[in-house]
């Protein structure tokens, strides 16, 4: 057994089957302080949300989390300050309020809560009939704007206006810099649309949950590897599975 770096993220994937969670706290916790392995959560989720979460549910303090899609990074889990090399990083070619305008002007875009329009991301809610003409003409049209962006559609509902450089798997790569990990000793673990990024970041071991989305099951279908597993079981039972698949655990 080695040190590893475990990423994964939260809703759907580690979280949904509270015994199985609880299973895999334990070997994870175990794996950590025998042998240093890190435990970083990549979610979706803003801070606001993610601190919900730990009202509800049992989770281990990560050694970092990667919040809002990717665009905000805090190893600090207690005081929770962002990280301002990554935030730098994510200022390239950003420009918010360009980007928001250019979104106001499709009514088919619902603006999210407001808890979840941080500095980098413009979020809103978008019907899965409507993306099909909406999200090509919105890229069209923030690029005439000259902006550097990136956008990510999931869950056939949830569309996000980040930075070029924003998203979870990039923000996976930062850690592994920082940490010192390669691809063979990172395992990445999701089950949606805003979890491709995770997996398609390099050759990082990749667990996709039993349960997952169609889109991210679509996508593996047309993207099989070797490095790729796609677990039988759902939420933190297919990461035990996976985990044991890689040899990790």
């Amino acid at each position: 057994m080695n040190i590893f770096l475990f990423v994964t993220d939260l809703d759907h994937t580690l979280v949904g089957d509270k015994e199985a969670l609880k299973k895999l706290n334990h070997k994870l916790e175990h794996h950590r302080k025998e042998y240093g392995t890190k435990i970083v959560y990549a979610t979706g989720r803003s801070l606001t949300l993610y601190k919900e979460l730990l009202r509800e549910q049992l989770l281990l303090t990560p050694d970092a989390l990667v919040a809002s899609v990717g665009t905000e990074i805090y190893f600090d889990c207690q005081e929770y300050t962002t990280d301002s090399e990554w935030a730098e990083k994510l200022s390239f070619g950003w420009n918010r309020d360009l980007a928001v305008k250019v979104a106001e002007t499709f009514p088919e875009l619902i603006q999210q809560q407001e808890s979840e329009q941080r500095p980098f991301k413009a979020s809103y809610l978008l019907t899965e009939e409507d993306s099909i003409k909406v999200i090509p003409k919105l890229k069209s049209d923030l690029a005439k704007n000259d902006l550097k962006f990136n956008l990510i559609y999931s869950g056939a509902k949830d569309l996000d206006i980040l930075p070029l450089y924003a998203d979870k798997g990039l923000a996976v790569k930062f850690l592994q810099h920082k940490w010192q990990f390669g691809s063979h000793n990172t395992v990445v673990c999701g089950d949606s649309g805003n979890d491709i990024a995770l997996f398609n970041a390099g050759e990082e071991r990749g667990i996709i949950v039993g349960n997952a989305r169609s889109e991210l099951v679509e996508w593996y279908k047309a993207n099989l590897k070797s490095y790729r597993y796609m677990a039988k079981s759902f939420y933190a039972n297919g990461i035990l599975e996976g985990l044991h698949y890689f040899n990790f655990i």
